[in-house]
């Protein structure tokens, strides 16, 4: 299954071979992680805070490609994305695997991933190679085999995600 998250809503007309689901995040209601840990100690892999989020994450779990669409703020995601991708912890466990000289998160029932993450609104050059760190550090923690970031304008956002799905569904 291929899962699109974006941070604000796309009118996609996705071919249906592709078997893909499209959440606008910005319509859902996801309050911020709490930090209680509660995700790994009192509900394991289930969030204390019952909103739309515990809709989403499964979904992230299960999916075997991903596409994140996110404004670029700071040269991170914006509000919206980075508060959904913090409230899938529970997607992991509290154990820490090592991971080519790294510490990880032990996956809890997480299919590996192709993902793409395209990003929109950075302000220049510096903001993008920030972005791409970024999102090359959160590949691991993230489950993807292979990933890449994809730069578009809003206006051509639709067109860049029917790109990248295209590739993959042939």
């Amino acid at each position: 299954m291929i899962l699109i998250l974006s941070d604000i809503p796309l009118n996609l007309s996705l071919p249906r071979e592709a078997q893909a689901e499209f959440i606008d995040l910005s319509a859902l209601k996801i309050s911020t992680c709490a930090g209680c840990f509660g995700c790994w100690t009192k509900t394991p892999g289930r969030c204390v805070i019952r909103d739309d989020a515990v809709k989403v994450y499964p979904l992230i779990a299960a999916a075997d490609k991903v596409v994140y669409i996110s404004r670029i703020m700071y040269g991170s995601y914006d509000s919206v994305m980075k508060t959904m991708l913090e409230r899938a912890i529970p997607i992991q466990q509290a154990f820490i695997r090592l991971a080519e000289g790294e510490t990880h998160h032990v996956q809890r029932a997480v299919a590996a991933k192709d993902a793409v993450v395209i990003g929109w609104g950075a302000a220049d050059y510096d903001e993008k190679n920030i972005f791409r760190t970024l999102v090359s550090r959160n590949a691991r923690n993230m489950n993807f085999e292979r990933y890449k970031v994809v730069f578009a304008e809003k206006e051509n956002l639709r067109q860049a995600v029917h790109k990248e799905i295209d590739q993959w569904i042939k």
